[in-house]
């Protein structure tokens, strides 16, 4: 797996640095972050809030590690006699990585804005026609947020192709702390790719295509479906489900049972959702700061 091979060779570099006295403080704790995203990272495609909030908070751990290490002396040292080179793709790609973020946070912010409609809506007048057609809104959001998460997805595979000619260019040149610095950015730029496309794949959801028995059927999974059939349906995926058998069933659900299931699970995500913005927004203060830090080193 080329992720794996990176990673031994980032290991391979930092242990060949033959002064311990010059290995960086922060250098144990990027290899502990490291090797922590890279555990989270192979695991269940079918994540849950609760992983994607883990992943955001040992991302922006590891991006304030890496920070102490690109703004240290010696790596502003070895740039300058490198005359800043070396820095131009990490600068690229900080970009692409920041916009990404942007539209994540975006995509939450919307998220959001219908929960809120949606719980609005049920308060003031329970369930009626004017519900379901907020809920139209909602699955009409969905759909074409699904669509621009495909483009999304695929931004993000092109990114990923461009480490093929980051990783090929000459660095036999280089010091042995100015090699260490450009894997580590390497390697958090990888990390920070996996974790969108898991952002993405999390938001995007799984959602049953037939509920052949109606409102009745969703009440059984929810409520009493196996461990297997709840861990690959995320909540995203649960009220999409909700929402969408209530609109075929909208005449036939039982109002005190399941618009009560209805309203818990608008509550959980809507939680979830302000949980995942302010992880996302404190991920986006790290990526700026990666960038100015960066600007800095190639203007020195």
């Amino acid at each position: 797996m080329a992720g794996s091979h990176t990673a031994k060779e980032f290991h391979y570099h930092v242990r060949s640095i033959s002064l311990p006295c010059r290995l960086h403080p922060s250098l144990p704790k990027i290899e502990k972050e490291l090797k922590r995203l890279k555990t989270w990272e192979l695991a269940s495609s079918h994540s849950q809030s609760e992983d994607i909030k883990a992943g955001l908070t040992w991302l922006a751990e590891l991006y304030n590690c890496v920070e102490e290490l690109v703004g240290c002396p010696l790596t502003q040292q070895a740039l300058l006699r490198h005359e800043g080179k070396h820095v131009e793709k990490p600068l690229d790609m900080s970009v692409c990585l920041l916009d990404m973020c942007g539209s994540a946070r975006e995509l939450l912010s919307l998220v959001k804005e219908h929960v809120l409609d949606l719980q609005s809506a049920l308060r003031r007048k329970g369930v009626d026609s004017s519900v379901n057609s907020q809920i139209c809104a909602y699955i009409c959001f969905r759909k074409k947020a699904k669509k621009d998460i495909t483009k999304k997805l695929k931004a993000l595979k092109t990114m990923e192709n461009g480490f093929k000619s980051y990783s090929s260019f000459p660095l036999l040149d280089l010091d042995h702390h100015l090699l260490m610095v450009i894997n580590v950015l390497r390697e958090i730029s990888k990390i920070t790719i996996s974790f969108f496309r898991k952002f993405l794949l999390y938001i995007c959801a799984q959602v049953l295509k037939k509920n052949t028995g109606g409102w009745s059927l969703f009440t059984r999974i929810v409520s009493t479906g196996s461990d297997k059939q709840k861990r690959i349906i995320s909540e995203m995926g649960d009220i999409d489900n909700v929402l969408c058998t209530f609109h075929r069933c909208f005449k036939k659900i039982d109002t005190k049972t399941d618009l009560q299931i209805m309203k818990r699970k608008l509550g959980e995500l809507e939680g979830s959702v302000r949980e995942l913005e302010a992880g996302l927004d404190c991920l986006f203060r790290c990526l700026i700061q990666q960038r100015v830090s960066l600007l800095n080193l190639f203007t020195s």
